[in-house]
C-alpha cells in the first residue's frame, strides 16, 4: 500500500508520527463503452448547451446555479481565495463514548500506521480507547480540506474514520412513521422468535458479491470459448491543440501572415530535433557547409 497522507495524532503533550493508508478498496469490475461494430472506445465532447460548440478546458469555470435560476460563476482565482487547510496534525478534539456516534455520519476509513520509533505511544492510545470503549473526535485536514473524523480501534490498528457534517444527514420525513401502529403481544413474542431463531455472530467472510462472482464467470466463460477478438488500436488523432501546441501555431500564423504582407513566401515549421531522421541531419550538414545568402533586412 502506498501513503495517502502523513502527520502526527496530537492528544495533550503526546505526539505520534503516522502515515495514513486507504482501509478500503473497490472490486466493480469496470466496463468501457465501446461500439459494437469495429469495438472502439466511445469518446465524449464538451459542449456548450447554448451554442452546441465544444469547449476548451481553459474555457470552463464552475457554476452554481440559485434556486431562483440566477447563475453563479467561480474563477480560478475565485477558488484561489477560499480558505484551505495543509496542517499535517490530527487534532483530539475529545474522547467520545462509542455507542453516541451515528453510524450514519462514518464516511471513508483510513489505517494509521506509526514510525517505529513511535510504537509505544500508539499502542498507549490504542490501548486505551479500548479499555474506556470510546472514540476520538479529531479535525485533520485532508487534500487542503478540513473535516471532522475520528479515531477508532479495529485489532491492533488505530482507524482514521472520516465523517460526515451533521447537516449533510438527512432526517427520514415519512408521515405514515408518524401513525400509530397497534402491536399485539403475540406478534411481538413471534418477532421476537424469528429474531433469536435467525440469530448468530456476524462474520464478514461468510458473504460475498454474487454479482460480482457471475460477472467474472461469464468474462471468463467468453474467453475460453474463443468468444472474443484482439482489442483495436485506436488511430492517434489530432483532438484539439494542447496550450504549447496552440501557442506555437499561432506564431507560426503570425509568421505567415507578415511575409504575406511583405511579400514573402512562407517557410514551413521546423521539425523538432528529436523527429528528425538521420539522412535530414546529414542533408542538414551540406547545406550548413554552402555558403549562406545574406538575406534583404525588411
Amino acid at each position: 500500500m502506498r501513503a495517502m497522507w502523513s502527520g502526527a495524532v496530537s492528544f495533550g503533550l503526546v505526539s505520534v508520527p503516522v502515515k495514513a493508508y486507504s482501509a478500503t478498496t473497490n472490486h466493480d469490475i469496470r466496463f468501457h463503452q465501446v461500439h459494437a461494430a469495429d469495438g472502439g472506445r466511445i469518446k465524449y465532447k464538451r459542449t456548450c448547451s447554448i451554442d452546441g460548440e465544444e469547449v476548451e478546458y481553459a474555457d470552463i469555470v464552475k457554476g452554481f446555479e440559485t434556486d431562483d435560476g440566477e447563475l453563479i460563476t467561480l474563477d480560478e482565482e475565485d477558488l484561489d481565495s477560499l480558505p484551505t487547510k495543509s496542517g499535517h496534525e490530527i487534532d483530539v478534539v475529545e474522547f467520545v463514548p462509542a455507542d453516541q456516534i451515528d453510524p450514519l455520519l462514518f464516511d471513508k476509513s483510513y489505517y494509521l500506521e506509526p514510525d517505529a520509533k513511535a510504537a509505544k505511544p500508539y499502542a498507549l492510545l490504542r490501548e486505551a480507547l479500548v479499555q474506556t470503549d470510546r472514540m476520538a473526535v479529531v479535525r485533520v485536514a485532508l487534500r487542503q480540506r478540513e473535516t471532522l473524523a475520528l479515531l477508532r480501534v479495529r485489532d491492533k490498528a488505530i482507524v482514521l474514520q472520516t465523517m460526515l457534517w451533521p447537516d449533510e444527514v438527512r432526517e427520514p420525513e415519512f408521515d405514515v412513521l408518524d401513525v400509530e401502529v397497534e402491536l399485539r403481544p403475540q406478534e411481538m413474542t413471534m418477532a421476537a422468535s424469528l429474531v433469536e431463531s435467525l440469530g448468530a455472530d456476524f462474520d464478514a467472510s461468510q458473504f460475498h458479491d454474487e454479482y460480482r462472482d457471475a460477472v467474472v464467470e461469464l468474462i471468463e466463460r467468453k474467453r475460453t470459448t474463443g468468444d472474443t477478438r484482439p482489442a483495436p488500436v485506436a488511430e492517434k488523432r489530432d483532438e484539439g491543440p494542447d496550450s504549447m501546441t496552440d501557442l506555437l501555431s499561432a506564431l507560426q500564423a503570425s509568421v505567415d501572415a507578415a511575409r504575406a504582407a511583405s511579400g514573402k513566401p512562407a517557410e514551413a515549421p521546423e521539425e523538432p530535433a528529436e523527429k528528425k531522421a538521420p539522412e535530414r541531419k546529414e542533408s542538414r550538414k551540406k547545406d550548413d557547409e554552402a555558403p549562406r545568402k545574406r538575406r534583404k533586412p525588411a
